[in-house]
């Protein structure tokens, strides 16, 4: 169905790169920006690591026969990666945010819109992938945009009527392959890839607008 520190410890968010040889000259990278290096010295570091924290800092541990200029550079050559690194945590910031809820109307609009539009949709998507439902109903999920059961039932999540309309169709898809393989194996994702090409973004789509669940 549809789809949640000591300096020797090496940290989740750190660079893999060993220690620099002979770096070639700085090609700057306008898209990735890094804030200000804190640079710490330890004895027992054995290479030069990069490390963003939780705070959005990013910290450059120098061995103890290295040079600031030499970890300078270094951390240069992980732009790119300290740069996605800092997106990621701020995408986490984003999602952890509160949402907030819409007012008692809004929604009431949105609810009887899905009921009217999301039924229909599901439909002419079952009929031109040659697919049969036996019903088709819209409830208030929690913990999944939708869900298909062997007899044939798809039940969809009333938010999908906020989505874009490739989102939506991708998540009414996915329900509608179960019908095809009530599983989530590879020749599953196979039928769902042919059904619907592009189904990696809508993936990525929902798992970034996840909180719209709660």
């Amino acid at each position: 169905m549809q789809p949640a520190l000591p300096f020797e410890t090496i940290p989740e968010s750190q660079s893999p790169t060993p220690r620099p040889s002979n770096p070639g000259p700085r090609i700057p990278n306008p898209e990735s920006r890094i804030p200000s290096l804190e640079f710490v010295r330890h004895p027992r570091a054995r290479r030069y690591v990069v490390r963003v924290r939780a705070d959005g800092t990013v910290r450059v541990t120098i061995p103890r026969w290295g040079s600031k200029r030499a970890a300078r550079e270094f951390a240069d050559q992980q732009r790119c990666w300290i740069a996605k690194q800092l997106r990621r945590m701020e995408m986490e910031r984003d999602r952890a945010r509160p949402r907030a809820a819409l007012a008692p109307e809004v929604e009431r609009e949105i609810r009887a819109r899905a009921r009217r539009e999301l039924p229909a949709r599901l439909l002419e998507l079952a009929a031109h992938h040659c697919v049969t439902v036996t019903r088709v109903s819209v409830r208030n999920q929690r913990s999944r945009w939708g869900s298909c059961s062997r007899g044939g039932c798809i039940c969809l999540n009333w938010r999908l009527a906020q989505m874009p309309a490739a989102i939506r169709d991708y998540v009414m898809i996915h329900e509608l392959m179960h019908l095809k393989r009530m599983d989530h194996s590879p020749r599953f994702w196979k039928l769902v890839a042919q059904a619907c090409p592009d189904y990696e973004s809508a993936r990525q789509w929902l798992r970034a607008h996840q909180d719209m669940l709660s």
